[in-house]
C-alpha cells in the first residue's frame, strides 16, 4: 500500500515538485555533483527522480542518465525538463526503487535524492543500489534525516530515538506515503552492511517556511494546525532539531539533509 500512495500523492503534486525551489535549486543538488566528479564515459541512474532535477543536474557531465520513477506524472515533469534543457542523453523509465528493472552492474552511478523517506524496506533499495551499479562504480545518497547523535549531540540515545519517532510522524501526516526518514548513522551502517564503502558523509541545513511546506502536498486546515503544534510544541531533543523560529512574521523551521557518497569495490 505505501507504493500506491506514493503514486497518488506525487502524481497528484507533480507540478508544484516541478517548481519546488527545494527540489530544483537546493544546496544539496550542486553539491553532490561536484562530490561524485562524475565522468563522461559513465552510466547514470537517477532513483524515484520525481521531476528529474537530479538527473538533469548529472546529464551534461555522464553519458547517459536514465531518469526512473514509479509515478507517470512525475515521469512527465522529468520529460519536459529534458526536452526544455536539450537534455538529449537523458531518458525517462518505469522503476520501483525496490525491485530495479536493470541488469546487474549497469550503471557506473546510481542517485536518489529527497526520496528514499518513502521507501518501505531501505535495505532492500539498497541491495538493489549495489546490484545495477557495477565493479568501482559510486551510489550518491542525498535524503532528509531523522534526528541522532551526528546531526543532534546532547542529548541521551532515548530522548534521540523519541524524537526521531515524532518526526518521523510529522512527516507522515503531513504526507501520509513517508514511511521512514533514517538517521545520518544508520544509512551508512545500511550501506557498508551491503558492501559498499562510505567516502562521504555531510549534512546540509535546509531552512523550510512552514506554511508553503505544509501546504505542498494539499493538507486542510485541521492538519496544518496539528503540524504547528507539533512543530512549535515539541520536545527538547526535537526542538533542537528542527529549530522552529519565527521570522517576518512566518513560521521557518530547518531541516537537515544527508549526502552520504559510497563505492562498489
Amino acid at each position: 500500500m505505501p507504493k500506491e500512495l506514493v503514486q497518488k500523492q506525487f502524481g497528484a503534486h507533480a507540478a508544484a515538485y516541478a517548481t519546488s525551489r527545494v527540489h530544483a535549486k537546493g544546496a544539496s543538488l550542486q553539491r553532490v555533483v561536484e562530490l561524485v566528479k562524475p565522468q563522461k564515459a559513465w552510466r547514470a541512474l537517477d532513483i524515484a527522480t520525481g521531476a528529474g532535477h537530479t538527473a538533469a543536474a548529472f546529464a551534461p557531465h555522464v553519458s547517459h542518465v536514465i531518469a526512473s520513477d514509479i509515478t507517470q506524472e512525475m515521469l512527465a515533469e522529468a520529460a519536459k525538463l529534458a526536452r526544455d534543457k536539450g537534455l538529449a542523453n537523458m531518458e525517462t523509465a518505469e522503476a520501483d526503487a525496490e525491485a530495479l528493472p536493470f541488469a546487474d552492474a549497469a550503471f557506473d552511478l546510481v542517485t536518489s535524492r529527497i526520496a528514499p523517506h518513502h521507501f518501505p524496506h531501505p535495505a532492500t533499495f539498497v541491495a538493489e543500489v549495489v546490484r545495477v551499479l557495477a565493479p568501482g562504480g559510486t551510489f550518491a545518497l542525498i535524503d532528509n534525516i531523522a534526528p541522532d547523535t551526528q546531526s543532534t549531540p546532547g542529548f541521551s540515545e532515548a530522548d534521540l530515538k523519541e524524537a526521531a519517532a515524532t518526526y518521523n510522524a510529522f512527516e507522515k501526516l503531513r504526507d501520509p506515503s513517508h514511511a521512514r526518514c533514517l538517521g545520518m548513522g544508520e544509512w551508512a551502517d545500511l550501506m557498508s552492511a551491503h558492501g559498499l564503502t562510505v567516502t562521504h558523509m555531510e549534512r546540509i541545513p535546509k531552512d523550510m517556511e512552514f506554511d508553503p511546506w505544509a501546504r505542498r502536498l494539499g493538507c486542510d486546515e485541521p492538519t496544518i494546525a496539528r503540524l504547528h503544534d507539533m512543530l512549535t510544541k515539541g520536545s527538547p531533543a526535537l526542538t533542537a532539531f528542527l529549530k522552529p523560529r519565527e521570522q517576518e512574521g512566518q513560521l521557518w523551521f530547518t531541516l537537515d539533509e544527508a549526502i552520504l557518497i559510497g563505492r562498489k569495490p
